[in-house]
């Protein structure tokens, strides 16, 4: 995928977008933190574990604090409206807020005992302590936003609780899929959407709203952000599959172990033919066996030589072409500077082109 948006970003290099991102980082983190800090004890600490502020024995520490696109996308979204980036730090506090709720409590339904190569929250502190640091980040999120006490802010907040109420439909799509022998492509890509999509296209458009931005051309900047969400929840079904564990800090056929039906596992079931067929009477096989813990590595690796025999793996990277390409047309809607434009497609760029 190196050659995406090569005639859009050419101008903006691996060093700019890492630049962009740790704008994001440095202009974020001191509201996030000082917000976290309003939390009761122990959760103020729990969280603080969660963003990689400290260690399990509470010391500080230098964790991975995740790749911040979401921030960067809500800062650039806020000069693409002709604001100042700062005026769309309560957004990306807010956005990134509701990120990591969704993080804490996925981690929990998910059974994932990993993340960013540490243990998760729910793991160190038990399963209350996730759930109730989840709910507090979310509603820390509203009253981010709510206090700025501007027609902006409330405009914002309705585009945040929308998304928020989105990616949980999305969630609970995702939950009930592994129980069902048979997902369509279509309702695959409706639950990314929703549970990816939704909140990338909050974070693309929030800072416009905050920054005074039309609705025509907030409704542009999150086009942008959803297909750009669906793009990349197409590469991350990828790397759930077949990413190295060494860079993705998750087991080897980690989605496969849980049974996900993600986008290569639905197109390759749709595709027909023997490896289709075969894949399918395997995991019809595994739903009566609900104990596949015990399956060996080879078992795993069967399935996904047969996802993409059956196509699915080459599909999936097709539709993440697709997504993109969506995502980038979508940025022609809003007169915005040339620089800023570059720099959304650059950030897309990297969103597709990545190995964790």
């Amino acid at each position: 995928m190196s050659a995406i948006g090569a005639t859009r970003g050419e101008n903006v290099t691996a060093d700019s977008v890492n630049a962009l991102l740790e704008n994001g980082r440095i202009l974020t983190t001191p509201v996030l933190r000082s917000v976290v800090a309003r939390l009761a004890p122990p959760m103020d600490t729990v969280a603080s574990y969660h963003f990689g502020w400290i260690d399990q024995a509470g010391l500080p520490a230098e964790g991975d604090g995740g790749k911040a696109v979401r921030p960067a996308l809500a800062l650039l979204s806020a000069q693409a409206a002709g604001a100042p980036a700062e005026a769309g730090v309560p957004g990306a506090v807010a956005v990134e807020l509701v990120h990591n709720f969704s993080l804490l409590h996925d981690d929990l339904m998910d059974g994932d005992e990993q993340r960013r190569h540490r243990h998760t929250v729910w793991k160190v502190h038990g399963p209350s302590q996730a759930i109730l640091v989840g709910d507090a980040l979310l509603a820390l999120a509203n009253e981010l936003l709510l206090e700025q006490g501007t027609a902006e802010a409330g405009r914002a907040t309705r585009r945040l609780t929308s998304a928020t109420r989105k990616l949980i439909d999305g969630q609970a799509q995702d939950i009930s899929f592994e129980h069902r022998e048979r997902v369509t492509v279509a309702e695959c890509l409706e639950m990314e959407g929703n549970k990816t999509g939704a909140l990338l296209a909050c974070a693309s458009s929030i800072g416009a709203v905050l920054g005074g931005a039309s609705e025509a051309d907030a409704d542009a900047l999150e086009e942008y952000g959803y297909h750009l969400g669906l793009a990349f929840q197409a590469i991350d079904d990828l790397l759930g599959i077949w990413g190295d564990p060494e860079t993705t800090g998750k087991q080897t056929w980690s989605d496969l172990r849980q049974r996900k039906k993600s986008l290569p596992v639905v197109a390759a079931l749709a595709a027909g033919g023997p490896a289709s067929e075969r894949l399918g009477e395997l995991l019809l096989a595994d739903a009566k066996n609900p104990e596949n813990d015990a399956f060996s590595e080879e078992e795993f690796a069967l399935r996904a030589a047969l996802i993409e025999e059956a196509g699915g793996r080459e599909w999936t990277s097709e539709e993440a072409r697709r997504q993109y390409a969506t995502a980038i047309a979508a940025l022609d809607k809003m007169d915005m500077p040339d620089e800023i434009q570059r720099k959304l497609v650059g950030l897309a760029d990297f969103v597709v082109v990545r190995n964790k």
